[in-house]
């Protein structure tokens, strides 16, 4: 067809529309810290999360034996899936930490998370693997950290657990060339990678780190937005920020992930969490 021809076509309404982006297959889930507060017990939580439209979830790590079996029993009377546990002690006390006394804590947390995640039935455990400061270099962080999550794959390996290392405002692992390399140094299918689309927005972009990254490396998603206003860097809800939710659509489109994503934002009643679930629903059809 030449020009002419087709414009005129185009304005007959002859020409084929654009064919629609296919919907991501994947799971979608929701933080347990995001389900109502108010609620008395996590069945009555879990319900919350599943009349919203969520089919899995991801909890943070439950010390006591109790109410890990109460997690169990709500996820199984509900019918929801326990995909992850957030491990909830690598930020006050990191593996890279000079002290063995924080070092040993947040070994026992990490310990801790990889039995949550097998009494639940829960495929990974996230991990922040350092964090960097005035007095603690990059350098250490990334010989220490991997010397203590080496100390903890075998027992990752055994719980049939991945270790899943997230990118964070951490100052470590700040791009997604250093945040493969540091993946891949493990040779372990029981190490890789968390990717939250969000916490790189004020430094780089998630479209790249999904292609960087790629199928194998990445373990789970956490979904969120970001926004930089003002001199204020803030989280808001979905496509109130600055990420381009079809550029993220078609680059895990590329790379063919089919696993969890997990919604990562404040909390709030039902209503609340039923209007995350449909904006969820736009970034997976490619809205």
């Amino acid at each position: 067809m030449k020009r002419r021809d087709l414009m005129v076509a185009a304005a007959a309404g002859l020409m084929a529309p654009a064919a629609k982006a296919a919907r991501l297959p994947i799971q979608k889930a929701v933080l347990g810290g995001m389900l109502p507060k108010e609620l008395p017990n996590w069945k009555a939580k879990f319900e919350v999360a599943k009349a919203a439209g969520f089919t899995q979830l991801e909890m943070g790590t439950a010390d006591d034996l109790k109410e890990e079996a109460e997690i169990a029993k709500a996820a199984s009377d509900t019918g929801l899936k326990i995909h992850g546990v957030m491990n909830s002690a690598h930020w006050k006390y990191p593996l890279n930490s000079a002290e063995k006394s924080d070092v040993d804590i947040g070994m026992k947390g990490m310990r801790t998370s990889i039995r949550n995640a097998k009494a639940w039935g829960a495929s990974t455990v996230l991990l922040v693997p350092a964090v960097v400061g005035a007095k603690s270099s990059y350098e250490e962080a990334w010989k220490l950290s991997s010397l203590r999550i080496k100390e903890l794959l075998p027992e990752a390996e055994k719980s049939k657990v991945i270790i899943a290392v997230e990118n964070v405002w951490n100052k470590f692992l700040l791009s997604p060339m250093e945040m493969a390399q540091y993946v891949d140094s493990f040779k372990s299918p029981y190490l890789k990678a968390y990717l939250d689309v969000g916490n790189m927005v004020l430094f780089g972009y998630p479209q790249d780190w999904v292609r960087t990254l790629g199928k194998k490396r990445i373990a789970k998603v956490h979904i969120k937005d970001f926004r930089f206003k003002n001199r204020t860097a803030e989280f808001v809800d979905l496509f109130d920020g600055e990420i381009d939710w079809k550029e993220v659509h078609k680059a895990f489109t590329e790379i063919g992930y089919e696993g969890v994503a997990t919604v990562e934002l404040r909390g709030g009643d039902a209503a609340y969490l039923a209007d995350v679930s449909k904006r969820f629903d736009r970034i997976l059809v490619g809205e």
